[in-house]
């Protein structure tokens, strides 16, 4: 069975019924609870949990203590290729957005690996557009090859491949994957993705079972917050990410929360997550999954990361940059991906992390 069949049961359902029939008895209840059901975890993303807020946030505080300790894992992005042959109106790589598209030779990949692992990170994430044309399985296999020689955790955020070809790469040395579905509702989804090979819902949604099953240790997912009903988004990220738990144990799941930032020639975000229901989400996705990982881009501004850091999150990038080449250039462009919000070193976001009482951990894992 594959997360397709689970979220074709919910075609049908009246989410927005479901959340205005939700009373402050479910919340509570679903609060003493330790293992919390779908129906459990619905009460926790409504409107009726919001005065529930401290108490949540105090038992999120507790699990993720419990499960992860006082840690916070750092990691950065590295962008080789904005090349892109998708339309998809919210992204500034979209391939109808004109500016100087750029794709990175394997010297140049060097120069970005060895600027960013001086700066002490050794988990990243390699990037690219999706226009395989352009970024080929040979040109990725060379480009992770060249990062592993820096890094200690390698993780891919590029096109959706078959379960082969992800196997090469992992082979090469790429352990995680990164697949967003952007949004999990089917209309929203034909209606912001107009062409390339991204329209096809069902090839991404399978994306992150390929890769388990190609031998990622690592899997992360989720839903860009700002195309759908952001309550019905956060529900499927999380029994998204519970379906991938149960069915592959021995894969490490993560889950990650981006809000649309305005990108170059995109459009506005259609449904607004504030900060109050940001955190609400956080504190319900830790309840729901004690032991998923949680990362938080740079797309959030420095005080609010500063706050979430006890909240339930397990990651956060640090010294981001989101254009290609971005670490070898002297001054930012127009050309990134997104416009970032948390633009402090990683020094300054270690040093934010061990004034809040954590310790910040460059690397956990190694291949051997």
């Amino acid at each position: 069975m594959s997360f397709l069949t689970i979220i074709e049961a919910f075609r049908d359902f009246d989410f927005e019924g479901h959340f205005n029939a939700v009373t402050d008895q479910d919340v509570r209840a679903a609060l003493a609870k330790d293992r919390l059901t779908q129906k459990d975890f619905l009460a926790l993303l409504s409107e009726q949990a919001a005065p529930h807020l401290e108490t949540m946030a105090s038992k999120a505080r507790k699990l993720t203590l419990q499960h992860f300790g006082r840690t916070m894992g750092l990691y950065a992005p590295i962008y080789i290729s904005d090349y892109c042959s998708n339309h998809c109106t919210y992204c500034g790589f979209n391939s109808t957005n004109r500016f100087n598209r750029r794709k990175l030779t394997l010297a140049e990949v060097e120069t970005e690996a060895r600027l960013l692992a001086d700066t002490g990170i050794r988990h990243i994430i390699l990037l690219t557009g999706e226009a395989p044309a352009k970024t080929p399985l040979t040109y990725l296999e060379a480009s992770v090859t060249v990062m592993r020689k820096y890094f200690s955790s390698v993780s891919l955020e590029i096109f959706p491949m078959d379960e082969a070809e992800y196997g090469v790469l992992n082979k090469a040395g790429a352990d995680s994957l990164t697949v967003y579905q952007e949004t999990y509702d089917r209309e929203v989804y034909k209606q912001v993705h107009l062409s390339g090979k991204k329209r096809d819902y069902d090839w991404r949604l399978l994306a992150p079972e390929r890769g388990a099953r190609a031998g990622f240790r690592s899997i992360n997912i989720g839903a860009l917050f700002g195309l759908g009903k952001i309550c019905q988004e956060a529900f499927f990220s999380g029994i998204h990410a519970r379906f991938l738990e149960h069915h592959y144990p021995n894969v490490e799941i993560g889950l990650s929360i981006p809000r649309m930032r305005k990108a170059e020639g995109a459009i506005d975000p259609r449904n607004i997550l504030d900060d109050p229901g940001f955190v609400q989400f956080i504190t319900a996705f830790r309840l729901f999954l004690p032991k998923v990982g949680i990362s938080i881009s740079t797309r959030e501004a420095p005080e609010f990361r500063d706050k979430l850091v006890h909240l339930g999150i397990t990651r956060l990038s640090a010294g981001c940059k989101t254009d290609v080449g971005g670490y070898a250039k002297e001054t930012d462009t127009d050309t990134a991906q997104f416009q970032i919000s948390d633009e402090r070193s990683v020094d300054q976001v270690v040093a934010m992390i061990r004034q809040n009482g954590y310790q910040p951990v460059f690397k956990d894992w190694d291949r051997i």
